[in-house]
This record gives structure tokens, C-alpha cells and sequence, in this order.
């Protein structure tokens, strides 16, 4: 199987690396527009800022050729987030494959009363509502590790949940396109058995 990891500026390329290596897996890390379209599985990671990063994948098309993928494709952190219409960080165009926008966290939840929860988000909480067999053998109420200050809403598209203040969408898909919020190369045996399930998906 031939597995490629997006090369952009995203913080978290080296970490998924060594994810898939701990799963025998050697990816391949690339901006080739070639080796993408012909990879079996395409990982789009991040972590970073949605308005340099969005400059950065249009420097190199990489705006126009993502949307296009035809394999499935797992959207990670910043990477889910610019699956998605509008980025309130930096007031941010995004790649529109899901129609939805990513808010603000903290303004959220000064708006629905007083803010009791630290933003960023950073540490370990519980998913669930888990829907499609990315999830296969996870239970609900399992942990994940998240780190972020952005999230988006529960919406049409959201196959899990998550609560930090207030609830949002802890993973999404579209199509051949899945996301997830988390960091599952950080989440010990969860975040594992979800890169296996991905790698393993059909659509």
C-alpha cells in the first residue's frame, strides 16, 4: 500500500511518520501532485496556522488538487479544519470540501457565559456519537489527545463529538474524505487502532 502524508508547513508531519512506521508502514512525505493522485491513502496533517498554511498549499496548487483526491484521504487537526469552507483564524478561505466554517473556541464560549474552560484545548478527552467504521472497535466515552483554539460545530457532516466548553464535531466525512480534530499519532492505543482503520477502510 502506498500511503502519502501532505508536505506543507503543518507541525505534526514527523510525529504521523512515526505512527505509521510503528504500524509497518513507510510513507511516502511529498508535495507531488502525482504522487498524491496515485497514492492509496492520502494523510493531510497540521498544526499551525490556517491562513499561512492555506498561502503555503497555494504556492504549490495543492488548494486545487486536494478537493480532487479520489482515495480516501484523513484530514488531521489543521488538516480538518481546511477541509472546511472558512477558517475564523485569520478570516481564512479554506478548501470548501465540507460545507461548514471553524470558529473561535474562547468566543464561543465567553458568549454562552463564563468562560470555565482553558483554551487552547490541550490534553486528553472523551469522543463520541462514533459513526462509520473509522471507528471500528473504539469505544464510546474513549479518550483522544486534542490540541486546539478553532473547532467547528456539529453539523451534517460530524461522525463523532466532543465537549471543551462547548460541543463540537471531534471528526467529520465527506466522501472519501475523513477528518478528525484529534491527534490520533498522539492518542496511545485509540488514536492506533483509528490510523489501522483508516488504512484499511473502503469506501
Amino acid at each position: 500500500m502506498k500511503v502519502a502524508i501532505i508536505r506543507y508547513n503543518a507541525g505534526n508531519i514527523r510525529s504521523v511518520s512515526f505512527a505509521l512506521e510503528r504500524l509497518g508502514v513507510e510513507a511516502i512525505v511529498t508535495d507531488n501532485h502525482d504522487e498524491l493522485r496515485t497514492a492509496d491513502r492520502v494523510i493531510f496533517p497540521g498544526v499551525g496556522h490556517a491562513e499561512s498554511a492555506m498561502e503555503h498549499l497555494k504556492a504549490v496548487g495543492l488548494n486545487t488538487v486536494i478537493p480532487e483526491l479520489k482515495q480516501p484521504v484523513l484530514g488531521i487537526c489543521l488538516g480538518m479544519q481546511l477541509m472546511c469552507t472558512r477558517s475564523k483564524e485569520g478570516n481564512t478561505d479554506c478548501l470548501g470540501i465540507m460545507n461548514c466554517d471553524v470558529v473561535s473556541m474562547n468566543a464561543l464560549a465567553i458568549a454562552d457565559g463564563p468562560a470555565r474552560c482553558k483554551i487552547p484545548h490541550v490534553g486528553w478527552n472523551e469522543i463520541y456519537d462514533l459513526k462509520t467504521n473509522l471507528f471500528y472497535g473504539i469505544a464510546e466515552d474513549d479518550f483522544a489527545y486534542f490540541i486546539h483554539s478553532y473547532a467547528v460545530l456539529p453539523n451534517e457532516y460530524s461522525i463523532a463529538h466532543s465537549r471543551h466548553g462547548i460541543l463540537f464535531a471531534a471528526a467529520m466525512r465527506k466522501d472519501n474524505f475523513f477528518a478528525v480534530q484529534f491527534h490520533p499519532e498522539k492518542s496511545g492505543r485509540t488514536g492506533k487502532k483509528i490510523i489501522e482503520n483508516f488504512l484499511n477502510i473502503q469506501l
